[in-house]
């Protein structure tokens, strides 16, 4: 295991396991505290034991989303029907992947070139990749470029992808601003001339079939939620020249706090494909407590004929998963006719 994710894991099992060992205590205390006035017996064995078995439970947990968790996978196979699909377009089968960061898979090459293999065993017509594809620096890429340029579709531009937070590098504060700015435009670089990828910077691209034509918009990050880091998106501007009136589009854009906040209001986009949140890498019977901080944070959401679809990414930036299974969408367009 990487250096770095090795620190990341023995700091989170410290911490956090302190965290739920002092909970029981803290509620012995009180339960002591009570007894002074009221006819109670409190003995600390039982809170003791308590503290002892959450601790426990943790380990065992970060050890096997370490271990097991963070390199399962699932194919999320995902159908949604629209009546303003250009009847060409029906059917249209798009791969969406999010969030490699490529840094948790220093020694895993096998395990990544398994998916890209499985990817392009779906047999898609497009690819869209929505952000965070290095988590500190764009030499991240540099060992998985070969791999990552073997993702194939059907569609001309292959894959088409967004910046992250995580690819403007807000968290390398050894950084100035300038060599931020050229390391993000190498990243970029990389994507676009080593990897063949349609890198859309607040910025469209139209796929065209026959006489249909669909618009893919895609959108700088743009946080605008609870944890708003990096605001470089603009609408607008990604929006320049398309009438999203009489024209299908669909929007990639890494956060999804964009979609309620500027999509719904200010566009007729009926399909935003999203990532960023990982669903906190944790996913307890169905429960997430990323859904705390993001509204939005895992699968399908649907506002009348509008939709949005938040990927919870293949990696992580912590080096585990724990339930939260790293996933490949396989959403497939329908067009839904009118009685």
């Amino acid at each position: 295991m990487p250096r770095k994710n090795m620190t990341i894991l023995i700091i989170a099992i410290v911490v956090i396991g302190a965290m739920l060992a002092l909970l029981p205590h803290i509620i012995y205390i009180l339960a002591k505290l009570s007894s002074l006035v009221l006819p109670l017996h409190v003995a600390y064995r039982p809170y003791g034991l308590v503290a002892l078995g959450l601790v426990v439970l943790w380990v065992v947990l970060v050890c096997f989303g370490n271990i097991y968790g963070r390199f399962r996978h699932e194919v999320k196979p995902v159908q949604i029907a629209f009546e303003s699909l250009p009847p060409s377009f029906d059917g249209l089968r798009i791969v969406h992947i999010s969030d490699l960061h490529l840094d948790g898979w220093a020694g895993h090459e096998r395990q990544l070139q398994e998916r890209i293999d499985e990817i392009n065993a779906l047999e898609p017509d497009i690819i869209f990749f929505t952000g965070d594809l290095v988590s500190m620096s764009p030499d991240e890429l540099k060992p998985f470029a070969a791999i990552l340029r073997g993702l194939h579709a059907k569609e001309p531009g292959r894959v088409y992808a967004v910046l992250g937070n995580h690819d403007y590098l807000p968290y390398s504060r050894s950084l100035s601003p300038r060599q931020r700015t050229e390391a993000v435009a190498e990243l970029v670089r990389m994507e676009r001339e080593e990897l063949g990828w349609t890198v859309l910077l607040n910025e469209s691209a139209f796929i065209r079939r026959g006489n249909d034509s669909i618009a893919i918009l895609g959108c700088e990050n743009q946080s605008v939620g609870a944890h708003p880091v990096v605001q470089r998106g603009d609408i607008g501007k990604t929006m320049a020249g398309i009438d999203d009136e009489h024209t299908f589009c669909i929007l990639l854009t890494h956060d999804p706090s964009q979609w309620r906040k500027e999509i719904l209001p200010r566009t007729n986009i009926p399909l935003t494909l999203s990532g960023h949140t990982h669903a906190m890498q944790m996913r307890i019977l169905g429960f997430t407590p990323s859904k705390w901080i993001y509204p939005e944070c895992d699968g399908l959401y649907t506002e009348g004929s509008r939709h949005l679809y938040v990927n919870i990414g293949l990696g992580g930036t912590l080096p585990w998963r724990i339930g939260a299974t790293p996933e490949i969408t396989l959403l497939t367009l329908k067009r839904l006719t009118k009685n």
